[in-house]
């Protein structure tokens, strides 16, 4: 069965951290490309940061550059997002996604629908 499971999330104030992670299984950790999607209240999922799972090629959203960082044990079957300087705009569910393909164009990589595989989310919180 596949599966991906997030956990680290949390409440934490404005200028703080958090580090997500994601354990993958099954068919799920037979994948090329591992991302991270957040979707607040009222809001779109959007996407937060991608990597493959060979190679060092990772991706972020504009809004996240230079604060988070997406990283992987392969070991592990394990990804993680270490988010710094955490600003209430990001909170938010955060989920974990898995692609069968190795997506280079921001026009693939940043749609949620060509994730093949999806965790059922954590709570980001970040207070004022």
């Amino acid at each position: 069965q596949e599966q991906l499971v997030e956990s680290g999330g949390g409440l934490v104030q404005a200028g703080g951290s958090l580090r997500l992670s994601c354990t993958a299984s099954g068919r799920a950790s037979d994948t090329s490309t591992m991302a991270w999607f957040r979707q607040a209240p009222g809001k779109e999922r959007e996407f937060v940061a991608s990597i493959w799972w060979t190679g060092f090629t990772t991706f972020y959203a504009d809004s996240v550059k230079g604060r988070f960082t997406i990283s992987r044990d392969n070991a592990k079957n394990s990804v993680y997002l270490q988010m710094y300087d955490l600003k209430p705009e990001d909170t938010a569910v955060y989920y974990c996604a898995a692609d069968r393909e190795y997506a280079s164009s921001s026009n693939y990589y940043s749609r949620s629908a060509n994730y093949d595989y999806w965790g059922q989310g954590t709570q980001v919180t970040v207070s004022p």
